[in-house]
């Protein structure tokens, strides 16, 4: 096929109007009896939702590259504007599909798992709360700019967050409290703003709960995420699960940490640098890991360094930080050409290989499931997607000779493996916050962080802010923009990463039979719920008694505690 490129890649802006006269017209298609009929409407709405997400995508996307840009914002408010619309027509088409008296031809058409997820989005929307998802869109808009604002004066340089990671990671430990120091003064400053967005969000969010007949926004929540196949019992037995098994596990960790480095107690700044030595740095800036990459995936297996060309030539790829760049990373896709899209802030840490392999297992699954017959089979649920990118960050171990300074491979896999066994704790943490949050709406910004900090205690009992007063306070939680924008989202990370360590495992006995494995279920997209891919891919569910006492097993022996 001809190389695709992104600056080629252009959609038409959709408008109340052009929504309306697309939507009548599939739906005058239905009116008419026949299969042939109503095969073509499902056709037509799918072009039309492929259409309608590849614009949304790319206007958000080029919003998050400079959020300092007027006209790019004001894109972006239009698009925010008109997503409610775009869902009302969606949402009764769906309805409309779902009252068809010929269920099971329907199903043959859609795919019955499609139909399953229907039936949830039909319960996440209706007219009347229209004007509240543009609000949720414009209070998330707000603290992504907010903290894109960010600046910092250090070693006679401005920084924006991103760029205060390497300072972060330094082996001097004045240097990491200084850079510590500055981040918290940061939110200290806005506190205000953010818990005053914050409180709006929760507000919204319990609103339009009520208005759909929901007893708290929790329901809706996990609607929204389109779970299936689990509910709130479930993930709270899985935090049981990490509480047990992984807590343990990391404050030994924290504790030789301590001893290693001779310090008289852990600091919350201190976590960052788990090696004596310094974390292990990438072997050099963006250009050198892009070049290095195309080696790494061509090593692994021609599909993946094939894809990785492909994203390469085409400028798929927007990997540095600068100013007014909206922070952190993610895969977006154009699902009009299926081709993905991958944003990372690099800042000359090891993150940079992290965020760039996660991304990558995003765009890759995405790529490999381009021709699943529909666009809700694109992409799995959140839990189930984060398999792939957290899968691919272990899968590129044996190759990180290549993407790491000199002799420093065997200190990045002890790094990543501790951070990925460190995140799990955190992980749970910020969903668990989150259930309590929903549950009592009506909490006061003082309450909020007094649940943070109660729960900090029982999750990460070894954290010591020192003299940092504002995460001591329990404002930690402000940093990590899921709260505020992907409500319920985060746990899906530490799902997957039960399962991306289970790879990990198989890997260490079988590698090309593992990655075999890996590349068969990016192929499935979103073909079935979380726990059949799970299953498909021979993995033991995150629900599953004893799923995470194997791989903490693993990493117990491998590191040495």
């Amino acid at each position: 096929m001809a190389q695709l490129r992104f600056d080629d890649i252009a959609a038409e802006q959709p408008t109340r109007e052009t929504l309306a006269e697309r939507y009548g017209a599939i739906n005058a298609l239905l009116d008419q009896p026949g299969t042939g009929n109503r095969a073509e409407a499902l056709q037509r709405w799918d072009v039309l939702r492929r259409e309608y997400d590849s614009w949304s995508a790319l206007v958000h996307l080029r919003f998050s590259q400079d959020t300092t840009d007027a006209d790019r914002k004001a894109a972006r408010e239009y698009a925010d504007a008109l997503a409610p619309v775009a869902t009302e027509h969606e949402i009764a088409l769906k309805r409309r599909l779902l009252a068809e008296p010929d269920r099971a031809g329907v199903e043959q058409l859609a795919g019955a798992h499609a139909v399953r997820l229907w039936e949830t989005d039909v319960t996440t929307f209706e007219p009347a709360i229209a004007a509240d998802l543009e609000e949720e869109s414009r209070l998330g808009a707000r603290y992504t700019e907010l903290l894109a604002s960010a600046r910092f004066e250090i070693d006679g340089k401005t920084v924006n967050l991103s760029g205060l990671a390497p300072y972060a990671e330094s082996l001097d430990r004045d240097t990491r409290h200084r850079a510590e120091a500055l981040r918290w003064s940061f939110f200290e400053h806005n506190g205000a703003e953010l818990d005053s967005l914050y409180d709006g969000l929760v507000r919204l969010r319990h609103g339009m709960a009520r208005k759909l007949g929901y007893n708290s926004f929790t329901p809706l929540g996990y609607r929204n995420m389109r779970r299936v196949d689990y509910g709130p019992d479930d993930v709270a037995r899985y935090r049981d699960e990490v509480a047990t098994h992984v807590v343990p596990l990391v404050s030994r960790v924290m504790e030789a940490q301590r001893a290693g480095n001779g310090w008289d107690v852990l600091r919350f700044w201190d976590e960052p640098l788990v090696d004596p030595l310094g974390n292990a740095k990438p072997a050099g800036e963006e250009a050198i890991l892009v070049e290095r990459a195309q080696t790494m995936f061509n090593n692994m297996d021609a599909r993946l360094g094939d894809f990785y060309r492909m994203m390469k030539a085409g400028g798929f790829l927007d990997l540095a930080n600068r100013a007014g760049k909206a922070g952190g990373g993610f895969c977006t896709s154009f699902p009009t050409v299926g081709v993905p899209f991958i944003f990372a802030n690099f800042n000359g840490t090891n993150h940079d290989i992290g965020v760039f392999t996660h991304e990558m297992g995003h765009a890759f699954q995405n790529w490999e499931s381009r021709d699943q017959p529909g666009i809700d089979y694109l992409w799995p649920t959140m839990e189930a997607a984060e398999i792939h990118s957290m899968g691919l960050e272990f899968l590129t171990w044996p190759q990180m000779e290549l993407m790491v300074e000199p002799g420093a491979a065997d200190r990045f896999r002890r790094l990543h493996l501790i951070t990925s066994l460190a995140f799990l704790p955190y992980g749970v943490c910020v969903d668990h916050f989150q259930h309590e949050v929903y549950a009592n709406p009506e909490a006061t910004p003082e309450e909020r962080h007094a649940i943070w900090q109660r729960l900090e205690r029982r999750y990460m009992p070894w954290t010591d802010y020192g003299d940092l007063a504002y995460p001591a306070k329990g404002g930690r939680w402000q940093a990590k923009h899921h709260i505020y924008r992907s409500p319920f989202y985060y746990i899906d990370y530490t799902l997957a990463l039960c399962c991306a360590l289970q790879f990990w495992v198989k890997s260490r006995r079988d590698y090309a039979g593992t990655l075999e494995t890996y590349v068969e279920l990016c192929g499935r997209g979103g073909s079935a719920p979380f726990g059949e891919l799970v299953r498909s891919a021979g993995l033991a569910s995150p629900f599953a008694p004893g799923a995470l006492a194997e791989v903490v097993g693993e990493a117990r022996a491998v590191l040495g505690l």
